[in-house]
C-alpha cells in the first residue's frame, strides 16, 4: 500500500509540474533557513557542556548593594580560591583563572605572539579539554610548565613533536612545554587560548597579590560529588567579609556551568535571563519560517481542491475509506517535504560558511554521524505531517455525491481557513519586518549617539616588552619626528573600562555612599590626544605642574555624584593617596553606547599603564604614519611585533553584537515575506486560471485590463491590511520590551509600523498583480470559444 502511495504521490507532482515547484521550492527555503538557525540554538545551548563534570563546576560571583541596588559581578579577588578550597570540604578542586593578553614567544627563530591565561594546577582535570601529549595531573605544576593548542604547536615546532621543548617567553624565562592541548572548540567560553600557565608563574612576575578588594580574576569551583550549591552558598557567603575583616561586604554565590552561557544577566541578585533570550527568540523564528513554509503548502493545496474533487469521488464510490485518503494525501505531502529536505540540505550546505561568517561560529553538519541522520529524517516528517495535515483532512471529506454530479464548486466565503492561513503569513513577515526595522533604528541611533572624544587619527598600542621602559624615548621620538601631534599613556584603551571603584572618599560624603566610579589613569594631555571636552580647569601637564601626578579630571557624572558646587582644588582619596581636582571634562562613552555614562575619575601619572595612544600628525597620510611609527616601535622594541588599533574601530565593534542581531533578523524577515509570496505568487496564478471565463466574459463586456487587475487582486490586499492589524500590536509589545533593555534607546515611533505594512503590502501586490495582469491581457476567444 506504501508503495503504491508514493507511486501514485509521484505521479501527481509530475502532472502539475508548476505547482509543484512553487511547494518544494518554499518548503526548502523554509526548511533550510529553520535548519540553519536551529543549528545556532544547537551550538549555543552545548557551549562548555562537553565537560564530564560539568554537573560539579561552578564560577564564583559577588552581591554587594552598590548606588541602592544590589549588583552582581563575577570578577572575584586571587585569594577567593585557594581559601574556598582549604576551609570547606565540599569544594573539591578551585582555580584561578587571569586571562593574559598577547605574550611573546620564541623557538629558535620563530617569533610569534599569542594569547593565554594564567590558571591553578587543578584546572585541567576539573575541565575536560583532552590532552594529545602530557598529564593532565602534573602538566602545571611547575612554574614554567605551559601547556599549548596543537595549532600553537604547529605554528612553533612545525611537524616535531611538543611536549618537552622550551619556548622563550617574553624574553624573561624559558617555560617547557608540559602539554599539547587538543584545539579548543568553539562552544567553549575559553575559546581563543592558545596556551595555559601556573597561577604560580603569575606569582614569580609579581602579578598576583592577597588583597580581598581587588576583584580580578575568575574563581572556578568543582564541588565533591552530590554536594548541594544551595548548602554551599549559605557557607561560603561571608568569606570575603571575614578574611577583610568587615571591610569588603560582598556576598559570595556559586553559579552554575549549564548558566555560564546562557543566564548570565542578573537583576536585583536573581537570574533574570541572558543569551537564552536570544535562543527562545530565534527558535520561535525558525518554528514560523517553517509554519509559513507549510502554510504555502496547505494554501496551495486546498486551492487545487476542485481538480482533485473528482479523484476522492471515484475512491470513496470504489470502496476507498477516509483514512487511506488520508494515507494518501499525507505520503504526498512527506513525498514532497523530502524532496524538499534533500534541496535544504544543499542550500545549507551553500550558505553555511557565509552564516558561520555572519554569526562568527564554526558551525558543520555531522553527516557520519547516527544522530544526525535521525533528527534530519525526523524533521523531514514533522515537516511533511504538519504541512499535509490540514490538506490530507480538507480533501478527504469531500462528499461522493455532490462532486460526481458536478455540483461540488465552492463559494468565495468571505472567511475560509485558507485567508487564515495568508492572513498568519503575512502577519509573521510583518512582525519580522517592524524587528528588523527597530533593531537598525536602535543601532544607528546609538552610533549617532555623541561620544565624547575624536577618533580621527587615533590608535592605541599595548606595552609589550621594552615599551613601558623606553615610553619617554618612544613619546619624544614620535613627537620631534612630526608622526604625532600627541602620545598619551593610559591603564586601558579609550574604548574599555578596566577598572572601578566604590572606595574613593571625598569631603561630604554621605555614610553609606557606594557609588561605582569608573576609575581611568593617564600620564599627561589625555584630553588634547582624545579630544575630550574641557568644562573647566586644564589639561594634565607634569612639565608645567609636576604634582599633576598626584592630580585628578573628573567627569561632569562624577562632579554630580559627588555633590561638587566648585569641584577644582577638592581632594579625593584613593588607594591611601590624596588626589587633587585638576580639571572636569564632558562625559564620554567609554562602555557601552547604549547604557548610562558612569561617574568617571581620571588619575594622573601616579598611577598604572599599560597602553599608549597616539594621535597622528593630519598632515601624514595614515600608510605613511604608521610605516614610521612602527619603526620607532621596533627600534625600541625590537622583540616584539608592532601591532595596533584604531580607536574607530574599537568603537565600532561595541556595535557589532546587536548588528549582527539586526542582520540576522533582515535575513529572517526577508526569507518569510520570498516564502509568502511564493506561496501568494501560486494562489493568484490558482485564482486566475479558475476565473479565466469570468474574465473574458468581462474583457468582451469592456472590462478594461485595470478593473480586472483590481478585481482579482483585492481579496489580497484585504488580507495582508487584516495581518498589518494582527502584527501591529504584537510587534508593537515584542520590540518594547526588546527597547526595555537599553537605557539609551530610540523611541518607538509608528512611522515604523507604516513603513512595514505598506512594504508587505506593496511585495504582495505586486506578487498578485503579475498574475492579474496576465490573466487580464489574455485574449477573450481562448477561453470563450467552447462555449
Amino acid at each position: 500500500m506504501i508503495k503504491n502511495y508514493i507511486k501514485i504521490a509521484w505521479r501527481n507532482l509530475q502532472k502539475s509540474k508548476g505547482y509543484s515547484v512553487l511547494n518544494i521550492g518554499g518548503l526548502a527555503l523554509g526548511m533550510a533557513a529553520a535548519m540553519l538557525i536551529l543549528l545556532w540554538v544547537q551550538n549555543e545551548m552545548s557551549f562548555d557542556m562537553f565537560h564530564a563534570k560539568r554537573e560539579q563546576l561552578y564560577l564564583a560571583g559577588n552581591k554587594s548593594m552598590l548606588d541602592g541596588k544590589l549588583h552582581t559581578w563575577f570578577s572575584t579577588p586571587k585569594p577567593l580560591a585557594p581559601a574556598l578550597e582549604n576551609e570547606f570540604p565540599e569544594i573539591a578542586n578551585t582555580s584561578r583563572y587571569s586571562q593574559f593578553g598577547s605574550m611573546l614567544m620564541t623557538v629558535g627563530d620563530k617569533k610569534l605572539t599569542a594569547s593565554g591565561a594564567f590558571v591553578d594546577s587543578a584546572f585541567l582535570q576539573m575541565f575536560s579539554f583532552p590532552l594529545l601529549a602530557g598529564d593532565a595531573k602534573r602538566a602545571l605544576i611547575r612554574p614554567t610548565d605551559i601547556v599549548i593548542t596543537e595549532a600553537l604547536a604547529e605554528r612553533l615546532f612545525g611537524k616535531d613533536e611538543a611536549l618537552g621543548k622550551t619556548i622563550r617567553i617574553d624574553t624573561l624565562d624559558v617555560a617547557t612545554v608540559s602539554g599539547v592541548l587538543k584545539n579548543l572548540p568553539g562552544n567553549t567560553r575559553f575559546k581563543g587560548v592558545e596556551y595555559f600557565m601556573p597561577w604560580t608563574y603569575m606569582e614569580r612576575l609579581g602579578a598576583s597579590d592577597n588583597y580581598w578588594g581587588n576583584n580580578s580574576v575568575q574563581t572556578y569551583v568543582e564541588l565533591v560529588p552530590k554536594a548541594n550549591r544551595d548548602a554551599v552558598n549559605s557557607k561560603i557567603q561571608d568569606i570575603t567579609i571575614r578574611h577583610s575583616d568587615g571591610n569588603e561586604d560582598n556576598e559570595v554565590f556559586l553559579h552554575a556551568l549549564p548558566d555560564w552561557w546562557l543566564r548570565s544577566k542578573y537583576e536585583n541578585g536573581q537570574i533574570a535571563g541572558g543569551r537564552i533570550e536570544m535562543v527562545r527568540l530565534f527558535t520561535v523564528i525558525a518554528g514560523f519560517i517553517l509554519l509559513i513554509a507549510c502554510i504555502n503548502f496547505m494554501n496551495l493545496s486546498t486551492a487545487r481542491s476542485e481538480k482533485r474533487a473528482k479523484e476522492v469521488g471515484i475512491r470513496k464510490v470504489a470502496g476507498a475509506y477516509r483514512h487511506s485518503l488520508i494515507g494518501q494525501f499525507i505520503s504526498e505531502s512527506i513525498l514532497t517535504a523530502f524532496i524538499a529536505g534533500v534541496i535544504a540540505l544543499g542550500l545549507i550546505l551553500l550558505a553555511l560558511p557565509a552564516f558561520n561568517a555572519l554569526v562568527e561560529r564554526e558551525l558543520s553538519i555531522d553527516f557520519g554521524h547516527a544522530r544526525f541522520w535521525l533528527a534530519a529524517i525526523g524533521f523531514i516528517i514533522f515537516t511533511g505531517l504538519l504541512a499535509g495535515s490540514y490538506p490530507a483532512f480538507f480533501l478527504s471529506s469531500f462528499q461522493p455525491v455532490k462532486v460526481l454530479k458536478g455540483t461540488f464548486r465552492r463559494a468565495q466565503a468571505s472567511f475560509s481557513a485558507r485567508k487564515v492561513l495568508v492572513v498568519v503569513q503575512f502577519s509573521i513577515a510583518i512582525i519580522l519586518i517592524v524587528s528588523t526595522l527597530v533593531v537598525q533604528r536602535q543601532i544607528e541611533y546609538g552610533k549617532e549617539r555623541e561620544n565624547g572624544y575624536n577618533q580621527n587619527n587615533l590608535i592605541y598600542v599595548f606595552e609589550q616588552g621594552e615599551v613601558a621602559k623606553n615610553s619617554a624615548l618612544i613619546k619624544h621620538e614620535l613627537l620631534n619626528s612630526g608622526v604625532a601631534q600627541s602620545v598619551t599613556r593610559t591603564s586601558s584603551p579609550l574604548t574599555e573600562g578596566w577598572s572601578n571603584s566604590w572606595g574613593f572618599q571625598w569631603q561630604g560624603k554621605q555614610p553609606g555612599d557606594k557609588t561605582v566610579f569608573d576609575r581611568f589613569c593617564v600620564d599627561e594631555h589625555i584630553v588634547g590626544t582624545a579630544g575630550l571636552t574641557l568644562v573647566m580647569g586644564r589639561d594634565f601637564d607634569l612639565s608645567k605642574y609636576p604634582t599633576d601626578s598626584l592630580g585628578v579630571i573628573l567627569n561632569e557624572s562624577a562632579v554630580k555624584a559627588m555633590g561638587f558646587a566648585d569641584p577644582i582644588g577638592q581632594i579625593i582619596q584613593d588607594d591611601g593617596r590624596d588626589w587633587h581636582v585638576i580639571g572636569v571634562i564632558k562625559d564620554f562613552i567609554m562602555r557601552s553606547p547604549f547604557d548610562p555614562i558612569p561617574p568617571m575619575i581620571i588619575e594622573g601619572a601616579a598611577g598604572w599603564f599599560n597602553t599608549m595612544h597616539i594621535k597622528f600628525n593630519p598632515a601624514l597620510s595614515t600608510a605613511e604614519a604608521l610605516r614610521r611609527t612602527g619603526s620607532i616601535f621596533k627600534r625600541y622594541n625590537s622583540e616584539y611585533p608592532f601591532e595596533y588599533t584604531f580607536v574607530d574601530d574599537a568603537y565600532s565593534k561595541k556595535f557589532a553584537e546587536s548588528q549582527q542581531t539586526g542582520t540576522l533578523a533582515g535575513l529572517f524577515a526577508f526569507l518569510t515575506i520570498l516564502i509568502s509570496c511564493l506561496g501568494l505568487f501560486g494562489l493568484a496564478a490558482f485564482m486566475a486560471e479558475n476565473r479565466t471565463k469570468e474574465i473574458g466574459v468581462r474583457k468582451v463586456l469592456g472590462a478594461s485590463v485595470f478593473s480586472i487587475t483590481k478585481l482579482l487582486s483585492k481579496e489580497f490586499v484585504v488580507l495582508v491590511l487584516v495581518a498589518c492589524l494582527v502584527a501591529f500590536p504584537i510587534a508593537y509589545w515584542a520590540m518594547d520590551r526588546f527597547l526595555q533593555s537599553f537605557d539609551y534607546r530610540v523611541p518607538l515611533g509608528w512611522g515604523t509600523f507604516i513603513l512595514s505594512g505598506a512594504g508587505a503590502l506593496l511585495l504582495a501586490l505586486a506578487t498578485v498583480s503579475s498574475q492579474a495582469i496576465k490573466a487580464a491581457i489574455a485574449n477573450p476567444v481562448s477561453s470563450l470559444r467552447n462555449e
